[in-house]
C-alpha cells in the first residue's frame, strides 16, 4: 500500500505569519550636547585628514586642540544647571508669549552645554571635522603648527593634515561666489593686499569644476584690490577650498608652504631630513646609480657601502688596479661609482690592448 501524502501543517488561526522586517533606526540629526551632527553650511571648525583610523584621529585631535586651546583661550568653562538663565518668575497670561520664552530658555541652555570642540560627520572617508565654538580656527591651528615647527616635537601619530575652516556654504558655484565676496574681504579688500594662491580639493562631489572655481575665486580676489597678485611659490596667503559632497569649506591661511601644507607629520622634520626627501624616495629603487655617484660617503645600501668605503679612503693609486680587475664580468657596477675618474685609465687600457 502507498503511504498517504503528508500535508504541511496549517498555521493556527488560518492566517500565515509574515516575515519579520527590520528597518534601520533613523539617525538623530542633533547630538546630545546640541548642535549639528554632520557637516553643513554655516559652521566653523577644523578639517583633519588621517590614515585609516578615524576614531584614533578624533582622540588625538581632542587632546591636541584642548592643550593649545587652553593655552590660548584659557580652560573651558561649564555652567551648572542651577546657573542657567530662566524666564521671569511672573506669570504671563498670554500662552504664546510663554511658549516663546520657554523655547528661548531651551536654546540658551543648549548653547551653554555646547563644547568648545565637537566632532561631526564629515561625509568622506579618512576625514574628520571638528566643529569649534568661540575661537578662531585659523589662529589656533597656526599656533599649533608654529610651536611644532619650532620645537620639532611630534605629538600625533594618526593625524596627517590639519586645516582650519573659517566658513562653510553650499557647494554650488553661484552660492560660493556670493559667499566668497564677503568672506575674502578681511584679507584682500583695499587697503589690505597680498600675494595669494588657491588650493582646491574635492571629495565625493562630481558637479563642481576645479578650473571654474579657481577662476571665479581669483577674479573675486582681484576685484577686491587690483594690487593682489598671484604667487605659486611662496604666497603670503593661501585660499583653501575643500568640497565634501554638497558643502564647500573655505579658509585663508598663512605660511602654507613653510608649514608643509599644514601637515603635522612633515612640519616636525628637520631641514636635513626634508630637503632630500623627494630624491631619497625614488633613489632607493629607481635611481640607485645617480645617488651612488653623487653621494659616495652616504650609500643607500650595504653592498655599496662595502665597495665605496675603501675607495673613498685611498687615492688614485689603488683605483687603477680596481679598474683593471673587473674587466671580465663584474666591472659594470664599480666603474660607475668612480664616474669620470676611472674613464681615463679605461681608455688608455683599451688603446694598449
Amino acid at each position: 500500500m502507498e503511504a498517504p501524502a503528508l500535508s504541511p501543517p496549517k498555521p493556527v488561526g488560518g492566517k500565515r505569519k509574515g516575515k519579520a522586517q527590520f528597518l534601520p533606526a533613523k539617525r538623530a540629526r542633533r547630538c546630545d550636547a546640541g548642535g549639528p551632527r554632520q557637516l553643513e553650511p554655516g559652521l566653523q571648525g577644523i578639517l583633519i585628514t588621517c590614515n585609516m583610523n578615524e576614531r584614533k584621529c578624533v582622540e588625538e585631535a581632542y587632546s591636541l586642540l584642548n592643550e593649545y586651546g587652553d593655552d590660548m583661550y584659557g580652560p573651558e568653562k561649564f555652567i551648572d544647571k542651577d546657573q542657567q538663565p530662566s524666564g521671569s518668575e511672573g506669570e504671563d497670561d498670554d500662552a504664546e508669549a510663554a511658549l516663546k520664552k520657554e523655547v528661548g530658555d531651551i536654546k540658551a541652555s543648549t548653547e551653554m552645554r555646547l563644547r568648545r570642540f565637537q566632532s561631526v560627520e564629515s561625509g568622506a572617508n579618512n576625514v574628520v571635522f571638528i566643529r569649534t565654538l568661540g575661537i578662531e580656527p585659523e589662529k589656533l591651528v597656526h599656533h599649533i603648527l608654529q610651536d611644532m615647527y619650532k620645537t620639532k616635537k611630534k605629538k600625533t601619530r594618526v593625524i596627517l593634515r590639519m586645516l582650519p575652516i573659517s566658513g562653510t556654504c553650499k557647494a554650488f558655484l553661484e552660492d560660493m561666489k556670493k559667499y566668497a565676496e564677503t568672506f575674502l574681504e578681511p584679507w584682500f579688500k583695499a587697503p589690505n593686499k597680498g600675494t595669494f594662491q588657491i588650493v582646491y580639493k574635492s571629495r565625493n562631489n562630481s558637479h563642481m569644476n576645479r578650473e571654474e572655481v579657481i577662476k571665479e575665486l581669483a577674479g573675486i580676489v582681484g576685484s577686491l584690490n587690483s594690487e593682489n597678485k598671484v604667487d605659486l611659490t611662496n604666497p603670503e596667503y593661501t585660499v583653501v577650498v575643500e568640497i565634501i559632497k554638497a558643502v564647500c569649506c573655505l579658509s585663508v591661511v598663512k605660511d602654507y608652504v613653510l608649514f608643509r601644507k599644514y601637515n603635522l607629520q612633515e612640519v616636525v622634520k628637520s631641514a636635513k631630513d626634508s630637503q632630500p626627501h623627494p630624491k631619497l624616495g625614488n633613489g632607493k629603487e629607481a635611481k640607485l646609480e645617480p645617488d651612488a655617484k653623487v653621494s659616495q660617503s652616504d650609500p643607500p645600501e650595504g653592498k655599496n657601502s662595502q665597495q665605496v668605503a675603501p675607495e673613498s679612503s685611498e687615492e688614485l693609486e689603488q683605483r687603477k688596479p680596481r679598474s683593471e680587475a673587473p674587466a671580465g664580468g663584474e666591472g659594470e657596477a664599480k666603474p660607475e661609482l668612480e664616474s669620470g675618474v676611472s674613464e681615463g685609465p679605461k681608455s688608455n687600457e683599451n688603446e694598449l690592448s
